[in-house]
């Protein structure tokens, strides 16, 4: 469902394992409850479709795996994207040439079941760079009901520069992937959601969400709905820029701070004084 100013996401809370036939499968009904309640988009976790290697590394060292099945449910993913009309970011390991290692990626599906984009993590954790993936070199950015969306993972939470590009690239909510079971991860999104007017959609396996269940959170720094916590779990969130509880966030606070971070305003009224040079001065 989307209207002027207004569109629907969902956070699809699925298992993630590395079987891509159980992770695909799950993934497409997920995709099929989030279309019947009008989203729009429908946002996984990290390394949903594949599997994920930092909660499995012995099954994915050297990288001695079967890549045929993970591309058939890609495919069969795009194609229910066609059927019902939607577009899916799902995370999975996008397979490189020759002995290079993937990249951990999020794969921009379109609502006509093509592959508008994906996103390559560019800042790994230390055994993801070491033995498991190869980073990536750019931000992503995508257009769905005249709304932007823009795509980060996982540690990628711990570094303000990723959220202020995004910001400056005019993004109106990051859909954010995580493998993580460590709560500081939503508090840290809440801060760079309020900090920079953003909503944020944090996607997390159904095996983390105990610790730290999947959430929407608001330009605000609110939570606007978590997932349950104890299972798998699809939840729909209206993107509403003309809620009244955002106005302050949205149409005061975010083009505010762009007016403060141009520097206009506060060079055209400093002074020349005494007083304020010296300050060493009582």
């Amino acid at each position: 469902m989307s209207t002027p100013g207004k569109i629907r996401i969902a956070v699809a809370q699925t298992e993630v394992t590395t079987d891509p036939g159980a992770n695909g499968t799950a993934i497409r009904a997920a995709m099929r409850h989030a279309a019947a309640q009008g989203a729009r988009l429908v946002h996984l976790g990290e390394g949903a479709l594949s599997g994920y290697a930092g909660a499995a590394k012995p099954y994915y060292a050297g990288w001695r795996i079967d890549w045929t099945p993970v591309t058939e449910q890609l495919h069969r993913t795009m194609a229910l994207a066609e059927e019902l009309g939607v577009w899916v970011v799902a995370g999975g390991n996008h397979r490189l040439s020759r002995d290079h290692r993937p990249h951990n990626s999020l794969w921009v599906i379109n609502d006509r079941g093509e592959l508008a984009d994906r996103y390559d993590k560019r800042l790994l954790s230390h055994a993801e760079i070491t033995g498991f993936y190869t980073p990536g070199d750019h931000a992503c950015t995508f257009e769905v009901g005249g709304f932007r969306f823009g795509c980060l993972i996982c540690i990628e939470v711990n570094f303000p520069e990723l959220w202020m590009q995004q910001r400056a690239l005019d993004v109106d909510c990051v859909l954010f992937s995580t493998f993580s079971e460590d709560p500081v991860f939503e508090v840290i999104a809440r801060a760079h959601a309020a900090v920079n007017g953003l909503w944020v959609s944090i996607a997390v396996p159904a095996q983390c969400a105990p610790a730290t269940p999947s959430a929407v959170l608001g330009p605000h720094g609110h939570v606007l709905r978590h997932a349950r916590s104890d299972g798998p779990d699809v939840i729909c969130v209206d993107l509403d820029r003309t809620d009244p509880a955002l106005d302050i966030a949205l149409n005061k606070a975010r083009p505010w701070r762009d007016t403060a971070r141009a520097g206009d305003i506060y060079a055209a009224r400093r002074v020349s004084d005494p007083r304020s040079t010296d300050r060493t001065s009582t």
